[in-house]
């Protein structure tokens, strides 16, 4: 059986222009949810990208629905595949990488492997998978689910949720929150420079997070 709901609303340029300010691991400062597991990791490293979940669900060794739903993506949309515990089958390829390229498509991220990562690095396409694999999935016209929600690396993803991607992860954010998240991180990396400053100027680390207090204060007790 196959399901094709209509495409989500996209998130605003402004909103992914602010989020690709944002490094993921910042935002893992202010967050513990919503990070897909570490193991789904970047095949391009020097990436990072933000923009609108369009997920999809394919079982097994059927890749038909991700065929389908090369004629439906946008320019701005991240492709977010479940692969329902598939941890063999590849679904995403050369070709699958030239297609959603030619569309548009900001980034792919799959909860298993992908294959021919030559060509991902060729077209320069984004891509973040648990890995390569030389099995590849079939045109077998089962079943598949194009925009519902799904468990992606442990986490559930909607259609129309925000995507950000980078070298350390993965993070999905509702979009209706996303912009705060993202200037709290912002302003987080712009301390950060500042500290970087103070510690060329000879300050210490511990002295300014506080740790020297800590650990000198635990000692005057013992």
């Amino acid at each position: 059986m196959f399901i094709v709901n209509p495409m989500p609303a996209q998130i605003s340029a402004d909103l992914v222009a602010l989020l690709e300010q944002c490094e993921v691991a910042t935002i893992g400062h202010v967050l513990h949810s919503g990070f897909v597991d570490r193991e789904i990791r970047a095949v391009l490293p020097t990436k990072r990208v933000a923009g609108t979940a369009v997920t999809i669900r394919i079982p097994h060794a059927d890749s038909t629905a991700l065929h389908y739903l090369t004629k439906m993506v946008r320019p701005g949309d991240v492709v977010v595949i479940d692969r329902c515990g598939d941890t063999k089958h590849a679904c995403w390829g050369g070709v699958v990488t030239h297609s959603m390229k030619l569309a548009g498509v900001t980034a792919g991220v799959i909860d298993g492997p992908a294959t021919d990562f030559s060509e991902i690095v060729k077209t320069d396409m984004p891509m973040w998978c648990r890995g390569p694999s030389p099995i590849t999935t079939k045109i077998l016209g089962t079943e598949g689910a194009i925009n519902v929600p799904v468990s992606v690396g442990g986490q559930t993803i909607e259609p129309g949720d925000a995507v950000l991607c980078d070298e350390s992860g993965v993070v999905v954010l509702k979009a209706a929150t996303a912009e705060a998240y993202a200037r709290r991180a912002i302003e987080m990396q712009q301390q950060e420079l500042v500290l970087l400053e103070r510690l060329r100027k000879g300050e210490k680390l511990s002295d300014i997070s506080g740790a020297t207090a800590m650990v000198e204060g635990k000692l005057a007790k013992a």
